[in-house]
């Protein structure tokens, strides 16, 4: 989880990814941010996010978005 959170970080360093629950819901990172994260994943762990799994409870947390990428795993 440490690797995902510098990846993260890597990509909107002023977010508290370790902390924050409402990532989406309070307007922390925005749809291109969640394009750049999807695309960074893809990279890095080789997993495609489906579409209908780009909801906001799956970005809200980086918990709730590593969960996804290991069940995509």
């Amino acid at each position: 989880m440490e690797e995902f959170i510098k990846m993260l970080k890597g990509i909107k360093g002023n977010v508290d990814f370790e902390h924050e629950d409402a990532l989406v819901d309070d307007g922390l990172i925005d749809s291109l941010d969640i394009i750049s994260i999807i695309s960074e994943i893809s990279q890095v762990y080789g997993v495609t996010i489906p579409s209908d799994e780009i909801i906001s409870d799956n970005f809200n947390s980086a918990k709730a978005l590593y969960e996804l990428v290991e069940d995509l795993m």
